[in-house]
């Protein structure tokens, strides 16, 4: 698929790290192909999920009662 933008000021590295980031947070996508899709290794992704402030382990609520319960 090839989408078309009019003339903008923002690199297509640019854009596509923006995508991956806002599906990301959406919880649409893994860190693992957010980092693939911003073109960065997991971790330099993981890294600028953080200083946008998201946190980029997701942990779900009742795995972590679980864990509480078990621990």
């Amino acid at each position: 698929m090839l989408l078309q933008l009019p003339q903008l000021s923002i690199s297509a590295d640019d854009v596509k790290l923006l995508l991956a980031v806002a599906l990301f947070r959406e919880d649409k996508i893994s860190l693992g192909k957010g980092a693939e899709i911003a073109g960065f290794s997991e971790k330099t992704f993981a890294d600028i999920l953080i200083r946008k402030g998201i946190y980029p382990i997701r942990y779900e609520a009742d795995h972590l009662k679980e864990d509480f319960l078990n621990a």
